[in-house]
């Protein structure tokens, strides 16, 4: 997989641009995920939640929280707990502040930390969920090594994350409106071009379907799966420890 970075003049690593660049966004964040998604990423999010409600998780992780959009859903699956990581800390600051405006300070906590370190011991949680955030990680398969590292014997991963459409006429109009429209909304919006000017490179430098749920088969994870949602624009892979 190439490696894609938001900021292609500087130095940086993949990560740190990473960083920057969702701290650069991120008051505008949510507003941009609904008016991109056309409101469909709520739906993404249930689907996933649904999901991972099967095994009535106590504890989960989420990786590459965020503002905690995904974090929150999560109550719906009743846990006692959910812990949210991101490597942004802006993001993690609004996130804080819908959580205490939820009343959810008790049961949903967000800490600064890495996907591809893991803070936690081996063999910690009931389940991890990830939306939109793999596609991110400086080093797919560590990232993917370590949740599994911290996932319960039996415990569940479900990955949201964009894929591409492969039917007409889905995919050309998918394909004009990432590459024609988002960009400039994501611009105009954000302040920040680099970042929606990222995102459907990183889509289409990303591994989705069978590549993917051939990665995690080869980091051992079992009864792999993934399952299309609206028409392919995104994908919710499954896959237990």
């Amino acid at each position: 997989m190439a490696v894609v970075v938001p900021y292609k003049d500087q130095q940086e690593g993949k990560k740190k641009q990473i960083s920057q660049m969702f701290n650069s966004i991120s008051g505008k964040y949510d507003l941009l995920n609904r008016v991109l998604s056309l409101g469909i990423d709520k739906s993404w999010r249930r689907a996933a939640i649904r999901e991972v409600s099967k095994e009535k998780p106590q504890l989960i992780l989420d990786v590459a929280t965020g503002t905690a959009d995904l974090a929150i859903a999560a109550m719906k699956a009743t846990p006692k707990k959910v812990i949210g990581v991101d490597i942004s800390d802006q993001m993690l600051e609004i996130g804080r502040k819908k959580i205490t405006k939820l009343g959810l300070d008790e049961k949903i906590e967000l800490l600064s930390g890495d996907s591809e370190q893991l803070q936690f011991p081996d063999n910690n949680f009931d389940a991890v969920i990830v939306s939109f955030g793999v596609r991110n990680f400086e080093n797919l398969e560590k990232g993917l090594s370590e949740i599994n590292r911290v996932l319960k014997p039996g415990g569940k991963l479900v990955v949201l994350e964009f894929s591409k459409p492969e039917k007409f006429p889905f995919k050309q109009i998918y394909q004009f409106y990432f590459r024609f429209i988002l960009p400039i909304v994501g611009r105009l919006v954000s302040k920040d071009g680099a970042a929606y000017t990222y995102l459907p490179e990183s889509v289409n430098s990303f591994p989705y379907g069978k590549a993917f749920t051939d990665i995690m088969v080869k980091l051992g994870y079992q009864r792999v799966q993934c399952n299309e949602l609206t028409f392919g624009v995104s994908s919710l892979y499954v896959g237990y420890k």
